[in-house]
């Protein structure tokens, strides 16, 4: 099985920590991890503003970057739905205007081999313990991408469950968005804003040490929301919580 890391843009430029945790945490579990320094943006800012066209060279690129590995994961539950919700629509959009098929053959690959982090665990390893340790209370926000369009459900929190020395703290409203949504935060940053500042409330609620989900993106919104309201609460990646052990805290 020839795995690929598809790290993101706001992880690799931002939050590099969490690649290197599903690098560490999938390679103790096993698996060989292919890094294709090719690889770029999955065109989802470009597309969520209207931009089509310009979206296309990179499905392209993700078609030919990745296209020699058996599955792609990335900790990124917004990019794994642009790859698989938008990249057919890109693909099917050219094929009606005339342009051929070459778009959806690439689209229709790249969908089938594309996973995020707990799909991936779950559903292809088949693993729901990592022999992660994080001894920490924890509270959960399942991201919009995650659960609307990826449809995880309880994966998440089914690898929570099984880390040790985690206490897992219901979140109230959990299912609300927080405000991020890429470009929505730029062009509506006065509703973005309250978004996340009731999100962040709920959060402190909780009396959790840290603040999970599976999308770094919404993470830095209500990082810097809980950081300005001076609350001790510390934003953490889902793989960095699972790539921690006794021996190791990421």
């Amino acid at each position: 099985m020839r795995v690929a890391l598809f790290v993101t843009c706001i992880n690799d430029l931002l939050q590099p920590r969490t690649g290197q945790a599903v690098v560490a945490l999938l390679e103790r579990l096993g698996v060989e991890v292919g890094f294709p320094d090719g690889q770029s943006c999955c065109g989802q800012p470009q597309f969520n503003t209207g931009y089509r066209h310009a979206t296309e060279p990179l499905v392209r690129r993700f078609d030919r970057v990745f296209r020699d590995f058996d599955h792609v994961v990335t900790p990124s539950g917004s990019c794994a739905a642009m790859v698989r919700d938008n990249y057919p629509r890109i693909g099917a959009k050219a094929a009606a205007e005339g342009r051929g098929r070459e778009l959806a053959d690439a689209a229709a690959v790249a969908v089938a081999k594309t996973y995020e982090l707990t799909e991936f665990l779950v559903d292809v390893l088949k693993v729901e313990d990592v022999g992660a340790y994080y001894p920490h209370t924890v509270t959960y926000h399942p991201t919009c991408h995650g659960l609307r369009v990826l449809g995880l459900g309880d994966r998440p929190r089914r690898l929570l469950d099984r880390v040790r020395g985690l206490q897992l703290r219901e979140l109230p409203g959990a299912e609300e968005c927080c405000g991020f949504g890429g470009t929505f935060a730029v062009k509506n940053a006065a509703v973005s804003a309250a978004m996340g500042a009731d999100k962040v409330r709920n959060v402190v609620a909780t009396g959790a040490e840290a603040l999970c989900t599976v999308d770094n993106s919404c993470l830095l919104h209500l990082g810097g929301t809980l950081t300005r309201q001076g609350a001790a609460v510390r934003p953490v990646h889902l793989a960095e919580i699972l790539a921690s052990t006794e021996g190791s805290v990421w």
